[in-house]
């Protein structure tokens, strides 16, 4: 793994994950979480991120879904935290509109150490698969928070709740990818007027 690479291993009566991410990776992605829908929302965010993200996960999926979706986030949030450390001479701030058939996905976010998360992005559907819709917003949540991150995700255009998931999804890789990429102009420094993102 690179310098920027992080392994978080989570662990409740509820879930036991695994996650690895490489923030300089090539997006090859290793994802299984027991949800299909998941898996392959986690592999646009590392394919179209440039991102290397392993995720191994059980949880008890004979309940529902929201434990493990919940912890898979956490967990995916604390590694991109700790695999970015000080956040010295990055870009920082970001955005992306990505489209999808009839659907457009806005997605900005900051790097700013400072965790806050604003979803507006609705579904018609309960499932898709054997996710449950509501749990997107809850999983977006959980790995901002963790990855102690600003994001606004706003959904401009969509009627196909499939083609709605995947274009946040992706949308958030390009807003990730063009975040962490280094400036050249920063010479290292904390992209902040503070001089650091960590105080």
């Amino acid at each position: 793994m690179g310098e920027r690479s992080a392994k978080i291993e989570r662990q409740t009566r509820e879930t036991n994950v695994s996650v690895t991410v490489d923030m300089d990776g090539t997006g090859r992605t290793d994802v299984s979480a027991g949800i299909g829908m998941l898996d392959h929302l986690i592999e646009q965010l590392g394919h179209h991120g440039f991102m290397d993200i392993d995720v191994q996960a059980s949880g008890d999926l004979q309940r529902d879904a929201h434990h493990t979706v919940e912890d898979v986030g956490i967990a995916l949030g604390r590694a991109v935290n700790q695999a970015l450390g000080e956040r010295r001479g990055i870009v920082r701030m970001a955005h992306a509109i990505v489209p999808m058939d009839e659907t457009l996905a806005l997605v900005a976010i900051d790097l700013s150490d400072r965790p806050y998360a604003v979803i507006d992005a609705p579904f018609t559907a309960e499932m898709l698969g054997e996710l449950p819709t509501q749990l997107i917003e809850h999983f977006l949540i959980s790995f901002a928070l963790e990855g102690r991150l600003n994001l606004h995700v706003r959904l401009l255009a969509g009627h196909n709740d499939h083609h709605k998931a995947e274009a946040i999804f992706k949308a958030l890789a390009r807003s990730l990818a063009a975040a962490v990429a280094f400036d050249p102009r920063r010479e290292g420094q904390a992209p902040s007027t503070k001089g650091t993102l960590k105080a």
